[in-house]
């Protein structure tokens, strides 16, 4: 194939999209990374579907038709909005990646950018109710392992932090003897925050750092870890879900009203729905968060009751003012009214 040729083929820039520019340039996380790169492989899949191959799949043939034709199979094969959107978004980011190095694909990007997402009503996210959050936290016993258990638990809440960022934690992220005890948390791309915690998280921490990281335990810089094999390894994000789910189970029949899944996320975003809802400016939870901008935090934004009452109670002071609207004398109203 003429190198000419090879440089008007779909996945020709593929490879240095994934591995150079998002990971390189853009210091995007692995996570983020692997997505982009299943979307891209799922879409490679279609065009095999559809007849096309590899070394025969050129970027004319992205048109608008054929990507509205790779939504509308994503659905068929049961795939959520938010999932066809994501890939679509994936698509788009590519195309423009390609057109920024090559002027004339740039008509091409330009077509696929306004290739319509799917429309995805914002589903309400489940909290935890502050009983279920207390039973929640308190579910573990005594026993070391359930120590460990409730340590992982109290941090996901009381430092928001990622489920990512915890397994990711060392010994050397966790100060405990400074006058504001704190963690140095590394974040999404590369990017560290330092984040408070209250004096019971101490308490706990000094607890579970006492018993996994004595003279006696495996030796290894992980604050959370799982011994295999007589090796210690960083604990992996399905331990520490099935962990939450167990718990949750544990305390659900004397809390029906709990969330019908619990996952580590729900502990985050209650966390930081608490902090909106106590009237700490979005800003302060933005950072402590790690999120790029406020318009990211937004979405835990979510107003209680009692902030909802407080300002239409604000708004109309006149009705809680404890005095009639209307004066009780007759013709004083039909003078209102312009009427005699």
């Amino acid at each position: 194939m003429k190198n000419k040729d090879f440089e008007k083929l779909f996945f020709s820039k593929t490879r240095d999209f994934l591995d150079e520019y998002l990971t390189k340039q853009c210091s995007r996380s692995p996570h983020t990374v692997k997505a982009y790169r299943d979307a891209l492989t799922v879409f490679r899949k279609y065009i095999s579907v559809q007849g096309f191959s590899l070394k025969t799949f050129d970027f004319q043939d992205c048109t608008r038709d054929f990507l509205l034709g790779f939504m509308e199979h994503l659905q068929k094969e049961g795939y959520e909005k938010s999932s066809c959107n994501q890939r679509l978004a994936a698509i788009k980011s590519y195309m423009w990646y390609v057109a920024d190095g090559d002027i004339t694909q740039q008509q091409t990007a330009l077509m696929v950018s306004r290739v319509p997402f799917l429309k995805n009503p914002e589903k309400e996210k489940a909290l935890l109710s502050e009983e279920c959050l207390k039973a929640l936290l308190s579910a573990p016993g005594n026993r070391k392992i359930e120590i460990r258990d409730t340590t992982i638990l109290v941090l996901l809440y009381d430092s928001a932090i990622r489920l990512s960022e915890l397994l990711a934690l060392k010994l050397s992220d966790v100060n405990l003897k400074s006058t504001t005890p704190y963690l140095r948390i590394h974040g999404k791309g590369d990017k560290e925050r330092i984040v408070s915690i209250s004096e019971g998280t101490v308490k706990h921490l000094k607890h579970y750092i006492n018993l996994f990281h004595n003279q006696d335990a495996p030796a290894t810089e992980y604050l959370f870890y799982t011994f295999i094999h007589n090796q210690a390894n960083p604990m992996s994000p399905g331990n520490v879900e099935r962990m939450i789910n167990k718990y949750a189970e544990k305390i659900r029949s004397e809390h029906p009203e709990l969330p019908a899944k619990v996952y580590p996320h729900m502990l985050r975003r209650t966390r930081a729905t608490n902090l909106y809802q106590s009237d700490v400016e979005l800003e302060l939870v933005s950072r402590i968060l790690g999120h790029a901008s406020t318009q990211t935090t937004r979405i835990y934004a979510k107003p209680s009751l009692e902030m909802i009452k407080s300002a239409m109670d604000r708004s109309n002071p006149e009705l809680n003012a404890g005095q009639p609207l209307w004066p009780d004398d007759e013709a004083e109203l039909a003078r209102i009214f312009g009427i005699r």
